[in-house]
């Protein structure tokens, strides 16, 4: 594996590294920067007028230099390898192949687990950080029932959908993968620090483009986004408002040529939602994780549990092994009911 502890820090890394620290630099041409060199002391002989030359546009001056940049990122390394947090390179193969592929994939990723398996599809679980009970539940639902059928989610670790579709494959057994849109040491919200470690004990990976000891930005968020959609084969809304981040993954997921569904149970709430406008726009509506399997023409003729643990007591007060066969949006009112006290609780916590 060509991380930053077994293929130590090679010249291309750290020019990753490097590129990756100068401020104002968009994605795109980050990417064409380290696409453009392979020598790093080729890079660093750059004033910064030969970058602006290069990228065709000014950038801010002020407060970086090239030699500055260049010990922030080795910093980063060092950070990085004292909190036991991974490094891999867009140039590296186990890079995640279906993010390699899209137009803007980030330069490196830093990673704590384990990276999810190429060969197995990951579907992207996104929604509103405030839904209502019945999403709460579906997301919870969506998320075991992929699990048991031994397909990863992949989220963004934020309050509401994110959260309990983790929770849910988790539950299952499933080696779920959260992106943040912060460094791997800086778990946002801090309320789903546990919920962090528990992906990682489940065997599933924390991933973010950000370096150790960067916090959350708001403009990191939408940027995030793209790597969750990429990092799938499908994405899900399964409950948005007009206005919503989840929104942004749905259009992350159609440019990358990515399948996009739309639970049922965020039309049965607000016919004028975000979600609701994502069907009428022709996102294929579902109401269960078999449908997605039909789709794609996976067996879904009993579940495959996979490593799932044999205590299956998901901490919200009960053993959900009899909603095996539930179909369409309504949930067991006990399920929705505690999954809703459980958010709420996050709510009132932050």
């Amino acid at each position: 594996m060509a991380d930053c502890f077994t293929g130590g820090l090679t010249d291309r890394l750290m020019l990753n590294l490097i590129i990756q620290r100068i401020p104002g630099l968009r994605i795109q041409e980050k990417n064409m920067l380290s696409q453009k060199f392979e020598n790093m002391a080729d890079f660093l002989a750059l004033s910064v007028k030969d970058i602006e030359a290069i990228v065709k546009r000014q950038l801010n001056r002020e407060k970086w230099t090239m030699e500055k940049i260049k010990i922030q990122a080795e910093s980063d390394y060092k950070t990085a390898k004292r909190q036991g947090i991974k490094i891999v390179s867009v140039h590296d193969p186990d890079y995640p192949p279906l993010l390699r592929e899209i137009y803007d994939p980030p330069s490196v990723l830093f990673y704590r687990g384990v990276l999810p398996n190429p060969e197995i599809p990951l579907v992207a679980m996104v929604g509103t950080r405030k839904p209502s009970s019945a999403a709460v539940a579906k997301a919870y639902e969506l998320g075991r029932d992929l699990g048991r059928f031994g397909i990863p989610v992949v989220s963004g670790l934020a309050l509401g959908i994110d959260a309990f579709s983790h929770r849910g494959n988790i539950d299952a057994g499933a080696p779920s993968v959260a992106v943040l849109g912060s460094g791997l040491d800086q778990i946002y919200p801090s309320s789903n620090r546990q919920l962090a470690l528990r992906i990682l004990k489940g065997g599933g990976a924390l991933i973010s483009e950000y370096p150790p000891e960067m916090g959350p930005r708001k403009w990191h968020f939408p940027a995030r986004n793209r790597i969750i959609s990429a990092l799938a084969r499908g994405t899900i809304i399964v409950e948005a408002p007009k206005k919503s981040g989840a929104l942004i993954t749905a259009e992350f997921a159609l440019d990358q040529d990515r399948d996009l569904w739309v639970s049922s149970v965020g039309l049965n709430i607000d016919r004028e939602s975000g979600t609701a406008k994502l069907a009428l726009d022709g996102a294929k509506v579902i109401n269960s994780s078999r449908e997605i399997l039909e789709e794609w023409g996976l067996p879904c003729d009993g579940f495959s549990r996979g490593g799932q643990p044999e205590n299956t007591d998901t901490g919200f007060g009960g053993n959900f092994d009899n909603f095996d066969n539930i179909e369409g949006s309504v949930m067991g009112a006990s399920l929705a009911s505690s999954l809703a006290r459980t958010l709420e609780m996050e709510l009132r916590g932050m």
